[in-house]
């Protein structure tokens, strides 16, 4: 039973405030009332579980207080299921609106007509918004919330009557003042959903009414200290500063990952007293262990084929082929949340990106049979010579098939190799991994805590960098050992190593493959660099 006034960190659905550690929604998106008041139709859009419902149910509560409008939210979430039905999408979305607005508690002038009025199929939903804003004694503002479930036929005909309603109104057609498209994608992807990307500029489009397009953004450092603090001072548990510098560099301020991960400490680790970058940590791995139903739901992603297109070269760190498409491709990969805002080209954030690499190398990493156990030296510190001559060996008996069976089969080596890694690493150890379009390389840390003579907690540290050698390319040794140079410059490291993966038609027989060698980086280094 949950203690009279007592909130907890959100991670399933809308946000209240007598329940829920919260932001200020309205403050999280002070453009919308801006546009409201301008009587405009614009776009809404952010990923899953970034506060969309929770900063309209808001707004919509507010401006109906204030007197001058009637502002409601609804969902078309049910109406994914009408398809190309338009007549049905029309019903299931009229339906939602009423039950609403029903549970609004209005007065009785303020609500939609009961019952609507009889109009053919394809018109309804602009009849009774019509008949609903002339009996209003208020402007009628309207949020649609998950409007991408709507699909085909439905999309086109339910856009298309906003449209007529919308050019109508400077001629005495009663119709909404404002009207908000809110959903996961822009509204330029909705062009893709209905069968109409090849609309362009068509003045006849349903697309052509928005005004702007406005996105959610993710959570400043600040106001992720904010939100803790208010559970601070609620039960005097302190996030340390460190700890919430750790929880912004994880996440990126993403806020389903931000409650997520307070949740996971305060709820389910149930630490007591302050709460430590170490804390974090182990909450980052309890999170992605768990497959929570967030990243599972984002990891589902992965194969689709527009999706690949942006994330293969990021973790090939090649460049993308980019042509007429690509544009659209990368912006429905941001509108997932998945890829960063701004360039460079790179996953929205180091949560996602060690996610996205556990999926794919899941198949993978059921190949390895070495036991983690036997890279465990008798100090208690990483055998990592070792592994490497054990990922020769699995590379010679398993990588060519691998690399066939692979999905995303530009960035195969780098996937196989850290689902090897992560088997064998992640049990003590952790893993941070870099990568990014046009690098041409990954960057791996090893993290691995042991106990020191003098009974000292020490963590070990070793650096890796991956390269890939394509058909008709240079050697990238070279390039190579320098860029390793200036990532162990940057991690304070003495020595490292350089993975060379030759995916060239001349290079040797599987059975052949796997050389070490010492090499001397451009700063005088030794390093071992291993040929696979």
């Amino acid at each position: 039973m949950r203690a009279p006034g007592a909130r907890y960190f959100n991670t399933t659905g809308p946000c209240d405030r007598n329940q829920h550690y919260m932001l200020s929604p309205t403050q999280r998106l002070p453009e919308a009332r801006v546009l409201i008041e301008m009587d405009r139709y614009f776009v809404l859009h952010a990923p899953r579980q970034t506060g969309k419902t929770t900063a309209l149910g808001t707004l919509a509560s507010e401006l109906t207080a204030e007197g001058d409008i009637t502002a409601l939210m609804f969902s078309c979430e049910r109406a994914k299921s009408a398809g190309d039905d338009y007549a049905a999408a029309e019903e299931i979305l009229l339906k939602s609106l009423r039950q609403a607005a029903g549970r609004s508690r209005w007065p009785a002038e303020l609500l939609p007509p009961d019952p609507w009025p009889e109009a053919p199929a394809g018109t309804r939903f602009s009849s009774a918004l019509s008949e609903w804003c002339h009996r209003s004694p208020r402007r009628v503002v309207l949020f649609l919330d998950e409007i991408d479930a709507l699909r085909g036929n439905s999309m086109v005909s339910i856009l298309s009557q906003l449209r007529d309603g919308h050019n109508a109104r400077p001629f005495g057609l009663p119709f909404p003042a404002s009207v908000v498209l809110c959903g996961l994608r822009d509204v330029r992807d909705y062009k893709v959903a209905s069968g109409s990307a090849s609309e362009g500029s068509n003045p006849a489009s349903p697309f052509n009414i928005v005004a702007e397009s406005l996105r959610l953004g993710d959570f400043t450092a600040d106001e992720i200290a904010e939100l803790y603090g208010q559970h601070t001072e609620a039960t005097g548990q302190e996030f340390t500063k460190d700890a919430v510098e750790r929880v912004f560099e994880l996440t990126q301020g993403q806020p389903w990952l931000v409650n997520a991960l307070a949740r996971e400490v305060v709820l389910k680790m149930g630490v007591t007293g302050s709460i430590t970058v170490g804390q974090v940590e182990e909450a980052k791995e309890r999170l992605i262990r768990a497959r929570a139903t967030h990243l599972d739901s984002l990891m589902e992603r992965l194969r689709e084929p527009r999706v690949k297109r942006v994330l293969e070269p990021v973790l090939a760190g090649t460049f993308p082929d980019i042509d007429f498409t690509f544009s659209d491709d990368l912006c429905y990969a941001r509108d997932l949340g998945l890829i960063k805002e701004k360039p460079p080209l790179e996953v929205a954030n180091p949560i996602y990106r060690e996610v996205i690499l556990r999926v794919l190398g899941a198949a993978s990493e059921n190949y390895v049979t070495v036991s983690p156990r036997s890279l465990v030296l008798p100090d208690g510190r990483f055998d990592l010579p070792r592994l490497l001559e054990e990922f020769v060996l699995f590379w010679r008996e398993h990588g060519e098939v691998l690399i066939r069976q692979e999905g995303y089969h530009e960035a195969a080596c780098q996937i196989i190799l850290m689902a090897f890694l992560h088997r064998l690493v992640n049990g003590g150890g952790q893993l941070d991994r870099e990568y990014a379009a046009g690098t041409k390389r990954l960057d791996v840390l090893v993290r691995w805590p042991y106990t020191g003579p003098d009974g000292d907690r020490l963590v070990q540290r070793e650096a890796m960098e991956l390269k890939v050698w394509r058909p008709g390319a240079e050697d990238p040794e070279p390039e190579g050992l320098a860029q390793l140079d200036r990532y162990l410059d940057r991690l304070t490291l003495p020595t490292g190593v350089l993975v060379i993966f030759d995916r060239r038609p001349e290079a040797p027989a599987w059975k052949e493959r796997g050389s070490f060698e010492q090499a001397t980086t451009p700063s005088g280094r030794q390093v071992t660099v291993l040929r696979a």
